[in-house]
Parts: structure tokens; sequence; C-alpha cells
């Protein structure tokens, strides 16, 4: 573990953040115009390079990387999240960046859910009253009972839960094996995965949207590498709320590149989301240090 030092870490998160940010533009362009598998399949074939790469720069190399006394837990969190990959950048495709970004920040309230039942962690009342205010903002942001509520507004719900299984998944994985160890099979399982499915969907591509397809590539080691640097040096605790900054900047490309609109009730509900999931990091990180909180 390097040296702590939380603000380097906060600027490494908001790096990140706005990778990602830029990376979901990209991958909106590309998959409006190729079928979304393929698409996630090559940003797979990189990642997974990507991740072959650091391991081997580890001590112990890749053996030591992949070993693991739960590869099937390894496994189902690998193909969970290429799922959850995939719904959501077709809710970017069918939605746009802002409202999908904007369902999607609930996933830290669904993790907090299911922590209880699921791995059998405490969650208090005051992270509860927090779960029930943020599923009202995602309430607000879907409009259900209005004209214009779509059920597709439920694809990047879809992809909150399946992120926020795989999320538990990995805290109930790193009880034994370490965060090298994971990162490598999801980027490894995950791009076999991917090319399961993928390479039936294969379609030329144009030279420029390559250089596209390569941009996104990048941007996505570009952006794990961000986030290894940020938790290497700060507390995730310290440096998780400013991933919500991922939403600013996904809201920004939107409407200057694709000309997305940012409506009313998607801005009210954002931030009643938002405040909950800092709440609840805030209630998680007192429980940490008084077990018994909630």
């Amino acid at each position: 573990m390097s040296q702590q030092n939380t603000r380097l870490g906060v600027t490494l998160m908001i790096a990140a953040s706005f990778v990602f940010a830029a990376q979901d533009g990209l991958s909106r362009h590309l998959a409006t115009e190729y079928n979304v598998f393929m698409v996630v399949m090559i940003r797979y074939w990189f990642f997974a390079a990507f991740v072959v790469a650091v391991a081997a720069r580890k001590a112990g190399g890749v053996r030591a990387a992949a070993a693991t006394s739960q590869p099937l837990i390894q496994a189902i969190r690998a193909l969970l999240l290429i799922v959850e990959v995939c719904v959501m950048v077709i809710a970017f495709v069918v939605l746009g960046l802002i409202e999908s970004h904007a369902v999607f920040t609930s996933y830290p309230l669904v993790i907090a859910a299911l922590s209880g039942p699921l791995l059998g962690e405490k969650v208090g009342p005051w992270r509860w009253a927090a779960i029930g205010v943020g599923f009202i903002g995602v309430l607000v942001i879907l409009q259900p009972g209005m004209g214009v509520f779509s059920p597709a507004a439920l694809i990047p719900l879809t992809s909150a839960v399946l992120f926020a299984l795989y999320g538990l998944l990995t805290r109930y994985a790193a009880q034994r094996d370490s965060a090298a160890t994971s990162f490598f099979w999801t980027g490894t399982v995950g791009a076999v995965g991917m090319t399961v499915v993928g390479v039936w969907f294969w379609e030329p591509m144009t030279g420029p949207d390559w250089v596209w397809m390569g941009v996104l590539c990048v941007s996505g080691a570009t952006g794990h590498y961000l986030l290894i640097r940020c938790y290497d040096v700060a507390e995730a605790s310290a440096v998780q709320p400013f991933a919500y900054l991922q939403l600013v900047f996904a809201t920004v490309i939107a409407m200057a590149v694709f000309g997305e609109t940012l409506e009313a009730n998607v801005a009210i509900g954002v931030v009643i989301v938002v405040g909950a999931g800092l709440f609840t990091l805030y209630r998680e990180r007192i429980a940490r240090r008084l077990p018994g909180a909630g």
C-alpha cells in the first residue's frame, strides 16, 4: 500500500469519473452504429489484455493473480458484469446518457438494501431511511403512472440491480481473494464470455469508427488504471462520493455532443438519489468505526 494521500486520491477519482463518462459517450456512438455485443466484446478484449499486463508486473505474475479458492464465485461475478455492461449500453442507445445515468446512480442504494439479507451485514434504521428516500428519487426520475413514463426506463434500473449484485459478490469474494485476483478474473473471464456471444454478431466497421473503438478501449484501460491508483493512495470511503461526478460529466457530454436535454424531474430525482447515496456512505463509514451504529 502506498502512503495515504487523500487529495491525490480525490483527484484520481475525478479523473477516472471523467474518463468513464467519455467512455460511455463513445459506447453510445458505436452501439448506435453497430451491434452492442460486438462493441462490448472488442472493448473486453483490450480490457483482458490490460488485466493480464497488470498481473504480469505484480509479484508472482499471472499465476498468482489467477489463484483463487472460489473460482465459481469469481466466474459468476465476471459474467454478471458483462451482462450489466451490455444492458447499460443498450440503455444509452434507447434512452440516452442522461436518463440512463440518472437511474443507474441508485446502485449504491441497492447494494445497501441487499447487503443485509445476502451478506449478513447490519443495516441500521438511518441507512434504511436513506434507501427509502433514494428510491423515492428514482420514482421521481421514472415518473410511473405519468403519461411520459416509458417502460424502457426500466433498462438502466435493471443494470443498476445487476451492478449491485456484482458489487455484493465482489465484497464476498474479497473475504478470501485479493483485489488483484478479482480484477484478473473480471477481465479474463469477461472477455471469454463476451467472445462466446459477440463473435456471432460481428459487423464490418469503417476506418473512422475503428479509431473511435481504439479510443474506447484505451479510455477503459486508462479509467481502470486511475481507479487502481486512486484506491492505492486513499481510502475508498474518502473518495467514493466523488464517483458521482461521472453523472455530471456524462450529462455535459450528452447535452454538448448528442443534443440531449436535462428534464426537471430527472434533475430533482438525481439530487434526491445522490443525496441519499452520500448519506448512506456516511452512515456506513460510521458503522465501520462504531459497530452497532446504522
